[in-house]
């Protein structure tokens, strides 16, 4: 009832701020729109947050504005949401925009980078530090207008067959990998696979794959990696964090009237920020869980972690040398990076390690 209620008080503020009668917004019932997401409906977090946009719109529209959200490969293979947005099969579309970088590797910066920022510092770098205008400066070239909706905050640094002592033991081991990490892991002898949400068990379980990263352990959980590959290890240096997107064909947000793009922006904020408060608090119980069931849960070696921090700076080398989106927003982004961290030192990051040795 809160939130119904916060909601409905946002549409009203946003109608009466775009200038437009209530008759300009009452002639735009029944509009129906498709959302295509990239996520199984198992995973009530990543293909939730589509519905909890969809109800919001829904809810800030008096039921006008209907959305009707569909899973990885009920309209689209998971991984072609972006394609189908851009050629209008449907309007709009739910993904991490990693899945991208083959159109452009500047897409990861909407996504996360390797050794990149974390939740608090992504949502200050695209609400106010200027990322989700330059974003949206590249997406407007393939007709499509983003917007954030949702983080999963830091990731599970993946589950494994073996033990990972060194960075030798990266060497040939085969690892679904969704991200720019799979070419940094490429560096240090892994192979990386890119495969949809619903095939990582059946792959792992069959051996095509020595190792899986998907999320966090309440995600990680519920799929059941643990079960084939027992060596969970922490932390996630691929994704300190990991926002995923709305993608919008451009020329039907445009033909859209300016309440409804209006409660579009409101109820992806919203949900954006419910997304990472679901994780944040069903983590540390999905966690025991884990363990319970004989996950065997190790922090990864700093020889690997260093050897991948190395890497990493290689590659974003490398992609700045042939893309020069990719040169531009680097340039913006570890600036802003190195400037939260000199703060967060201060704050959030001293705070933290202070509570986590307290007698609670």
């Amino acid at each position: 009832m809160e939130r119904r209620r916060f909601i409905q008080g946002a549409g009203l503020a946003g109608i009466l701020s775009s200038g437009m009668a209530p008759a300009v917004v009452m002639a735009q019932r029944n509009m129906r729109w498709r959302l295509a997401s990239s996520y199984p409906r198992s995973l009530d977090t990543l293909f939730g947050v589509s519905e909890d946009f969809a109800r919001n719109v829904a809810d800030l529209t008096d039921g006008a504005f209907q959305i009707e959200v569909s899973a990885g490969g009920e309209i689209v293979p998971a991984l072609s949401v972006f394609d189908a947005v851009q050629n209008g099969t449907v309007e709009m579309a739910h993904a991490i925009a990693f899945y991208f970088i083959g159109k452009n590797e500047a897409f990861a910066f909407d996504a996360i980078l390797p050794f990149g920022m974390n939740a608090r510092m992504m949502n200050a770098w695209m609400y106010d530090g200027g990322g989700l205008q330059l974003l949206r400066e590249i997406y407007a070239r393939y007709g499509i207008v983003n917007f954030p909706l949702g983080n999963t905050g830091t990731q599970w640094g993946g589950w494994y067959r073996k033990e990972i002592r060194s960075v030798e033991d990266l060497k040939g081991l085969k690892m679904r990998m969704g991200n720019m990490a799979g070419h940094v892991l490429g560096k240090l002898g892994a192979v990386s696979q890119a495969i949809p949400g619903g095939e990582v068990y059946q792959a792992l379980e069959k051996g095509t794959i020595d190792a899986v990263e998907w999320s966090s352990p309440y995600d990680d959980q519920k799929l059941g990696f643990h079960r084939v590959a027992p060596y969970g290890y922490y932390p996630a240096w691929w994704e300190g964090s990991a926002q995923v997107t709305l993608l919008v064909n451009a020329k039907s947000y445009e033909s859209l009237p300016k309440a409804y793009r209006e409660a579009m922006r409101i109820a992806a904020a919203d949900a954006h920020t419910r997304m990472l408060a679901k994780y944040d608090a069903r983590n540390p119980e999905a966690l025991r869980r884990l363990i319970a069931e004989g996950a065997k849960i190790q922090r990864m070696p700093k020889e690997v972690m260093d050897a991948a921090f190395k890497a990493s700076r290689e590659v974003f080398a490398e992609f700045e040398a042939k893309n020069e989106d990719f040169r531009r927003l680097n340039t913006h982004y570890q600036k802003f990076l190195r400037d939260e961290y000199a703060w967060f030192r201060l704050s959030e990051l001293s705070y933290d390690q202070y509570m986590a040795a307290a007698p609670l």
